[in-house]
């Protein structure tokens, strides 16, 4: 068959441009072509790794966490069995709640008072609680003790508890009128002054629901019997003291996932 000048020329064109297709890809691709992952990349792929090892809702329960119980006879539980006082029935109920690493050491002394206190406070410390219930003050009521003074000592306690990591739930507490108007209210009024200013959680009455009420309470009229002991940790330590938790969990979370990314970063 002949072809005419102008049809061989636009077949030679047709020719030369499939030729080109075909050397173009036959050449190795240039390495901004290629399969390797830019930096963008890895740093998406380390931060979804870290994602994927991040631990579910109910691994994140399972954090060791150590809470102290600071405090006097009501902590440490005069007059019940050593496995109904608060500490003991706080950490059940934890247990309970799925938090299965979760120790809470009772720290009471009988008699305690706030220059006490004050005066253990190396000891205690000792325990490296995550998150300290300080609940201190009815002994110095009971002595008249000035309200400045205990003040002090708790403000004290709490800046050292802080300084050495721990996370501060305070147990507000109220005294009978027998000593005067002016000293009640200056006691009560100390206890919510204190949380805001240091950036404690509160718990307004610890014994809210409980004082004064002869079911739940000893021969004494002021410690708790077991039940009176359910009460003050179902209603009112629980709902003052999970969210402390969860946060604490949490930033124990964010701190192990930094370190993961450190580490991931360095072998890169």
């Amino acid at each position: 068959m002949r072809l005419k000048n102008g049809n061989t020329q636009l077949l030679t064109v047709t020719l030369i441009a499939a030729l080109g297709v075909a050397l173009s890809a036959c050449q190795p691709k240039s390495s901004t072509d290629n399969n390797q992952p830019s930096a963008d990349s890895q740093s998406t792929t380390t931060k979804t790794n870290l994602q994927n090892q991040a631990a579910s809702p109910n691994d994140v329960k399972l954090t060791p966490i150590t809470i102290l119980a600071l405090g006097d006879s009501l902590t440490e539980g005069l007059g019940v069995a050593s496995d109904a006082n608060y500490p003991a029935q706080l950490q059940r109920a934890l247990q309970n709640k799925g938090y299965k690493n979760i120790q809470v050491i009772n720290s009471g002394l009988s008699g305690e008072t706030s220059t006490g206190m004050i005066n253990r406070l190396d000891w205690v410390a000792q325990t490296h609680p995550d998150i300290t219930i300080l609940t201190i003050g009815a002994n110095d009521a009971i002595r008249g003790i000035d309200v400045a003074i205990v003040d002090k000592n708790i403000r004290t306690a709490i800046a050292r508890l802080q300084n050495d990591g721990s996370v501060i739930v305070l147990g507000g507490m109220q005294i009978y009128d027998n000593l005067g108007s002016d000293y009640v209210n200056a006691f009560s009024k100390m206890y919510p002054k204190i949380a805001n200013d240091t950036g404690s959680a509160l718990i307004p009455f610890f014994l809210e629901g409980v004082a004064a009420d002869r079911k739940l309470n000893q021969a004494d009229a002021i410690h708790p019997t077991a039940e009176g002991y359910k009460i003050v940790v179902n209603s009112n330590i629980l709902p003052i003291l999970l969210p402390v938790i969860d946060s604490t969990i949490q930033q124990k979370q964010a701190q192990k996932n930094d370190n993961l990314e450190s580490t991931d970063a360095k072998k890169q």
